[in-house]
């Protein structure tokens, strides 16, 4: 389909920047959800909405946090599924008491993660609440 030729662009606008005020413009023009700087100049240029990405901070510390947790609570799930594998091949039962008290510690990690994520969790809660 061709351009109408009012759609068309011919004229060439330039501009002269310093290097500092370049990366100035580039870190806009990232922020902003344009692919690139000349539609995110013209943009600005003809006033028109420039729609700009927000990062949350504390979401995203959040997340990482969250993210480190859930890693820590896999190998605690894999330890668990290995023990419960062990169970179910036991022929001896002082091998079957090691497994009820390797369980009770495995047991206890999982429950004080878990108390970990409800905290922080209650806290980024109470964060919102107060802005």
């Amino acid at each position: 389909m061709k351009k109408q030729e009012a759609d068309v662009r011919k004229k060439v606008l330039k501009i002269r920047m310093s290097g500092t005020e370049m990366e100035q413009l580039k870190k806009l023009q990232e922020a902003s959800t344009e692919k690139d700087t000349s539609n995110y100049v013209r943009s600005v240029a003809l006033r028109k909405p420039v729609i700009v990405t927000y990062r949350n901070k504390s979401a995203d510390d959040f997340l990482q946090e969250m993210l480190q947790l859930r890693k820590e609570l896999n190998g605690i799930g894999n330890n668990f599924n290995q023990a419960v594998h062990k169970l179910h091949i036991l022929d001896k039962i002082p091998e079957f008491r090691s497994w009820l008290q390797q369980n009770d510690v495995l047991q206890k990690t999982l429950i004080a993660k878990v108390e970990e994520i409800k905290k922080r969790m209650n806290q980024l809660y109470d964060q919102w609440l107060q802005k």
